[in-house]
């Protein structure tokens, strides 16, 4: 009974000294820290692949005190992504789609920031003999002996590749039922070059993409000259007008930070080291000649 009683004594002690400590505890009167501005940006996969974005992001971040969400895709997929206000800016490499996508009123202005070269790539042994030719003329050897893959994916490549296509008196439809030896992968830059690899097959590609994919593949430069390689990336902040949420001022705020001389410096040295060359080179707001 005893045992009991000393038990019930201890519990009603043990409560009264946990309310009272409870009632002795301040509630902390700390501010709330305060929601970190966000900013959505649609890229190509380009700029994501070669490590770009991934070495600017926590610049922006820092400096500006707002979180980069970026999303990667092909060209055609950032451009849907900013007519329906889904970012609030993109960074492609399509110049006739984005003065389109500017003149439709869903841009303010098509501002660009870097540029680089496409490049044909195939196997070392370049069983199509199209070393040296200008691009139109490659890929109208192409046609008649060689094997080719192609993003087929919308993307700013996809679009360049038809060009050439167009370049060299072809339609584009033709060439997607010419045969075996033309194949669409659907996806990214990264994917293609890979599958090029394995198959040991020609195709077209950013040249920094290609250089952040050298150790892993087995393809080399085929086909480097031509006006119609010029590559360049633009920003475009989505209209306000159109999208009224549109974070018109932080996208502003990427667009310098762009085109910065410090950041259009480190633009320009990024990969060096790794990779012996440039891949990309800056050109900050001016279209490359």
């Amino acid at each position: 009974m005893k045992n009991k009683v000393f038990r019930s004594l201890a519990i009603v002690i043990a409560l009264t000294s946990l309310i009272t400590g409870m009632a002795g505890c301040k509630t902390s009167t700390a501010a709330p820290l305060p929601l970190q501005e966000r900013l959505r940006v649609a890229t190509t996969t380009s700029l994501y692949d070669t490590g770009l974005w991934g070495y600017l992001k926590p610049m922006f971040e820092e400096k500006y005190g707002a979180k980069l969400d970026v999303m990667y895709a092909g060209t055609g997929i950032a451009l849907e992504y900013g007519r329906r206000g889904d970012v609030n800016i993109i960074t492609i490499h399509s110049k006739s789609r984005e003065d389109q996508f500017v003149a439709e009123g869903y841009g303010v202005e098509r501002v660009p920031f870097a540029y680089n070269y496409f490049l044909i790539v195939g196997p070392e042994s370049d069983p199509a003999g199209i070393k040296g030719m200008i691009p139109e003329d490659a890929f109208k050897k192409l046609m008649e002996i060689g094997s080719f893959i192609s993003r087929g994916d919308d993307s700013g490549t996809h679009s360049k590749e038809k060009a050439i296509w167009e370049k060299a008196d072809f339609d584009y439809r033709t060439v997607q039922k010419a045969g075996e030896w033309y194949i669409e992968t659907g996806r990214g830059m990264g994917p293609t070059l890979l599958m090029a690899s394995e198959k040991q097959a020609y195709t077209l590609s950013d040249i920094g993409t290609f250089l952040s994919y050298k150790g892993k593949i087995e393809l080399t430069t085929i086909v480097d000259k031509g006006d119609i390689l010029l590559n360049v990336y633009s920003a475009i902040a989505i209209n306000p007008e159109r999208h009224p949420k549109a974070n018109i001022e932080m996208a502003s705020n990427l667009i310098d930070f762009l085109t910065s001389p410090e950041i259009q410096k480190l633009i320009g040295g990024y990969g060096v080291e790794e990779y012996g060359r440039q891949l990309f080179i800056p050109c900050a707001g001016a279209e490359p000649k």
